[in-house]
């Protein structure tokens, strides 16, 4: 299957008065037609700023994509210029930011904020730019679309304020639709609607999804593949099967350890030691050994490679090296699989397929 987007060894860095932070340091990965690819890490791993690469977000001059490519449909989105990505952004590739109210513009209506893209991607009339805002109100279930349509942003609550800015992500039909957070600052409730509303629209429109959390929970729901970046670098990637059932890498034990299930309210929830290292230094080796409990010497001297666990699981970590001890997941981390497991097989049983 060729891939809509191939991200080869992208570098993003920010020039300060103290020095280069270097936030993304050589990422790769693909992107499938009608794929969701979840993003996940803690906050500063860089999950963030690489998808603001993507859109041509990053901001210069002190923010920079020294090398790598950004290949989209073929086509190097690194290389183009703010102007070439105007036509691009809204139109192929959208994106939907965490905070909704931050999104919309709180003095304009929202079937105006809708038709915006429209008018100028699309070019479509006012009269059918407005047509086709009232059918994506009701696509992503705003109740009244035809009245809401001419009210503010400050008269819809926080979750149809978030419908209301997927509406304008989907306007234009885009092939690639990027999502930052965009649960995060909703109640569990709404958070469930909203992440059950995307998997119907991306069924229906056939979107590609890049997918960026902090909660596996929601990795869970939503993914296809998972990438778990660390200190700017993705340090494992695989199906969603291969990492919670499976995974290699000590920080993806760490996440998932941290991670509440039903079944684990007697087990303590474990911490990942320490904080993430200072990126305008970044260490020799492997990033994460000065919080690593299963560190070897090597971790401290030379960055490990991505190692091939299956055709579809990569991990960065010398335990996977043929030489290395052999080192199980800690039992928090066993538990939070099984548990895992035991959901999975009784959603099946109650949804048959």
């Amino acid at each position: 299957m060729d891939p809509i987007l191939d991200v080869r060894n992208l570098h993003v860095t920010f020039d300060t008065y103290g020095g280069s932070v270097q936030a993304v340091r050589g990422v790769n990965f693909q992107l499938n037609k009608g794929e969701t690819l979840a993003i996940v890490g803690e906050s500063g791993s860089g999950k963030s700023v690489t998808t603001k690469a993507l859109m041509g977000l990053v901001a210069k001059p002190a923010g920079r994509i020294p090398e790598g490519e950004i290949l989209f449909e073929g086509k190097d989105l690194a290389k183009l210029s703010n102007k070439e990505m105007q036509k691009i952004r809204g139109k192929d590739i959208s994106m939907i930011f965490q905070d909704p109210m931050t999104s919309l513009n709180p003095t304009m209506k929202i079937g105006k904020q809708i038709m915006e893209g429209l008018i100028l991607h699309q070019k479509m009339s006012k009269a059918a730019a407005k047509n086709r805002a009232i059918e994506l109100l009701e696509l992503v279930g705003i109740p009244q679309p035809d009245t809401r349509i001419n009210q503010f942003p400050h008269q819809f609550s926080g979750g149809m304020r978030q419908r209301v800015v997927i509406a304008i992500a989907l306007a234009c039909n885009p092939k690639m639709l990027i999502c930052d957070e965009p649960t995060t600052a909703l109640d569990v409730t709404i958070q469930a609607q909203i992440l059950e509303l995307m998997k119907d629209i991306q069924k229906k429109m056939d979107t590609s999804i890049i997918f960026i959390t902090h909660d596996l929970g929601v990795v869970a729901n939503v993914a296809d593949r998972v990438a778990v970046m660390y200190a700017g670098k993705i340090v494992e990637t695989g199906t969603v099967d291969d990492v919670f059932y499976n995974p290699q890498h000590p920080y993806t034990w760490g996440l998932l350890g941290s991670m509440p299930t039903v079944d684990s309210t007697e087990e303590k929830l474990t911490a990942i030691p320490g904080t993430p290292p200072d990126l305008m230094h970044p260490p020799k080796g492997d990033a994460f050994a000065a919080r690593n409990d299963y560190a070897l010497q090597i971790d401290l001297e030379e960055e490990p490679p991505m190692f091939q666990v299956s055709d579809t699981h990569y991990a960065a970590t010398w335990l996977l090296h043929e030489d290395a001890p052999k080192v199980e997941p800690p039992a928090a981390v066993k538990l939070r699989m099984k548990g895992m497991a035991r959901r999975d097989s009784s959603a099946g049983e109650e949804n048959p397929s």
